[in-house]
């Protein structure tokens, strides 16, 4: 095997500053003041270096990057990249990681994540922290374990995804997508998973108005809803909810077991009501009218 060109303790700037490189150990340098310093670049490794500029890692192949920090201006970082690790880094720059296959983030914070890990393909997340709208969005084949997120729009599209004890402060979280199961997590986030197919909770809290609406095969699995309002809107629906559920408007078919629900709304001009059986000992209130709030 070709020994390693080794790069070390250098500034890098201008435009492609090491472009097309091969067999690189990058340590201990700062790329700053010209794009796409590594365009085109393959078996490379980094360690303890900065992206202070954009587009830094474009067209790569077999990247490993540690102890390595992008700066907010070291935008759109990696994009048609294939297999990249990145481990213990802080990427304050939106816009990364887009269309990439092969993709490991291991204690990674992403401070601005803003349209982050788009249209990527077999991506896994460990003990990753991210604040930003649109995260993950048409992403496929992904695990998570151990995510922290705040930012809205969250995982618009994806398809194969595992996310497990995760926290995700999350609006609009898993619109479109198909084939997600999250498991021994939190989730608050208004309107979640509309417009979604087969997408199952396990052991998992939830906050939710008008939540897991217009699905097709929702599961949940001793979960518990609190503060949740018109749930379950045109899903067909399997749940176990250990919790109360404050109110339920016109699922479309299947099972809902609960210990309590504060009000079930069936309007028989708009779902068949005996497609769905409820099983409750408690329900505070019927009626087949929805009172919208003004």
């Amino acid at each position: 095997m070709t020994e390693r060109t080794v790069v070390s303790e250098k500034k890098l700037t201008g435009e492609r500053a090491l472009f097309n490189s091969k067999n690189m150990m990058i340590e201990n340098c700062v790329f700053d003041d010209g794009e796409s310093p590594l365009k085109e670049s393959s078996d490379i490794e980094l360690k303890n270096c900065i992206f202070g500029w954009k587009y830094p890692l474009w067209y790569c192949n077999d990247i490993q990057v540690t102890d390595t920090n992008w700066l907010e201006m070291g935008r759109a970082g990696v994009w048609y990249t294939n297999n990249i690790s990145v481990k213990n880094a802080v990427i304050q720059a939106p816009k990364n990681f887009r269309r990439c296959n092969n993709v490991l983030l291991e204690d990674v914070a992403l401070t601005k994540a803003e349209e982050t890990l788009w249209n990527c393909n077999n991506v896994k997340l460990t003990n990753v922290t991210a604040k930003g709208n649109y995260f993950a969005m048409n992403s496929s084949n992904v695990e998570i374990e151990g995510l922290k997120l705040d930012g809205n729009y969250s995982f618009d599209g994806c398809k194969n995804v595992v996310v497990h004890n995760s926290t995700l402060m999350s609006k609009d979280a898993f619109w479109n997508s198909e084939n997600v199961e999250v498991r021994d997590s939190f989730i608050s986030g208004e309107y979640l998973g509309w417009n979604s197919k087969n997408l199952t909770f396990i052991n998992c809290t939830i906050e939710s108005l008008q939540g897991m609406c217009y699905i097709d095969n929702l599961k949940m699995i001793n979960c518990k809803l609190i503060n949740t309002t018109l749930a379950f809107e045109y899903s067909s629906v399997e749940a176990d909810i250990a919790s109360n559920i404050e109110s339920i408007l016109n699922p479309s078919s299947g099972t809902i077991k609960a210990h309590s629900i504060g009000e079930l709304i069936l309007e028989k001009d708009q779902i068949d009501p005996s497609k769905t059986i409820i099983e409750c000992k408690t329900i505070d209130e019927t009626s087949d009218t929805v009172e919208w709030r003004r």
